[in-house]
């Protein structure tokens, strides 16, 4: 890993420089609220000090609606599909959107089930990462993911009026180098780092005890909890689209008028939605939101990391924010430690009593 040092009021002309070569994509302002969007090349539409977007920056890796391929019924085949791959540089993610992007690799990067699409677009994406502050919605300090070490090609930490560049990539170094003063950091930089470090990590509230997480997801799988949150939640899905780990798809067949051709797509779905797990003759192995609520959380928490080792949220609070249900992360293992302790207290109680 190699280190390099800008001025803060270079930051457009590194825009500039990618601009030249990619399409940028940056959060923006809109309303009262932040966006990814494409800001072309006016680094002046930049918001490098914003809280969190509305949605995360998954779309442009993983497009809410791709097509895979045309046919045709009328000849019986098959036409595959090029999709015009736009090279473009994702500006200003925080730690926990790339260490989403790092958890969807896993998923669509695979030496047994590599998908191409994805995998594509990924290979000419460039993300460059800016460190940030927690809002009252944060919680990527609980696993880990407020600081990343892998998945960007540059990452600006901001020290004051310059920023420590953590860089990663050949094809980020030479637009650095190129279009900035970089500079080699000094001993001070490297102690202005670890103050603001240090003030960002005083920033997050005490964190949540998950060390008994996957035990407490195994004891209570039939817990109340469940009934409890399916009574709350509204089957709307909205999570499931904020989420910048939530990578479940449907399949359709779309076809022409005549029905002699047509294109299968893949659009965005959610193991919330009502259908999601319903199959033919009208069975549905998921019928209610207390099933679903449950299934959600289970992949997140237990299913996805016996594969690939990591848990699949990276606590950057968009759940909070989306959810009129107030069901989220923090609410489901505050509910399962809240009923281990109830659990225990019982259990002590009755050895008590037969004392």
């Amino acid at each position: 890993m190699l280190f390099r040092v800008i001025d803060k009021n270079e930051i457009e002309a590194l825009v500039r420089g990618f601009a030249t070569s990619y399409e940028v994509v940056g959060p923006v302002k809109r309303g009262e609220s932040y966006v990814f969007d494409e800001i072309g090349c006016d680094p002046s539409r930049l918001c490098v000090d914003y809280t969190t977007t509305l949605l995360p920056p998954k779309k442009y890796l993983l497009p809410p609606r791709e097509v895979l391929f045309k046919f045709s019924t009328a000849q019986n085949s098959v036409q595959d599909f090029e999709q015009e791959i736009v090279p473009r540089v994702l500006f200003g993610l925080h730690a926990c959107d790339i260490n989403a992007i790092n958890r969807l690799d896993k998923v669509y990067i695979d030496d047994e089930y590599d998908d191409p699409y994805y995998h594509k677009i990924r290979e000419n994406t460039l993300i460059v990462g800016i460190s940030c502050m927690p809002s009252e919605h944060c919680f990527c300090n609980v696993w880990g993911t407020d600081e990343v070490t892998q998945g960007y090609d540059l990452f600006l930490h901001d020290i004051g009026d310059r920023y420590l560049v953590s860089i990663l990539s050949v094809r980020a170094a030479e637009v650095l180098t190129i279009s900035t003063s970089a500079r080699e950091a000094s001993v001070q930089d490297s102690v202005d780092f670890q103050t603001r470090n240090a003030k960002f990590r005083s920033a997050f509230p005490s964190a949540n005890n998950i060390s008994e997480l996957p035990m407490l997801m195994d004891a209570f799988y039939n817990d109340a909890l469940w009934e409890e949150l399916g009574e709350r939640c509204l089957s709307c899905a909205a999570c499931s689209v904020v989420c910048p780990t939530c990578h479940c798809f449907n399949i359709k067949d779309i076809l022409s008028p005549n029905g002699e051709e047509g294109t299968r797509v893949r659009v965005w779905d959610s193991c919330c939605s009502p259908d999601f797990a319903a199959v033919a003759h009208g069975h549905n192995f998921r019928a209610t939101a207390a099933s679903r609520v449950r299934n959600r959380f289970y992949h997140k928490f237990l299913g996805y990391p016996s594969k690939h080792g990591d848990v699949l949220c990276t606590g950057c609070g968009r759940c909070e924010v989306a959810c009129k249900a107030t069901i989220n992360p923090r609410v489901v293992i505050d509910g399962l430690q809240q009923d281990a302790i109830a659990q225990r207290n019982s259990a002590i109680d009755k050895g008590v009593a037969r004392g």
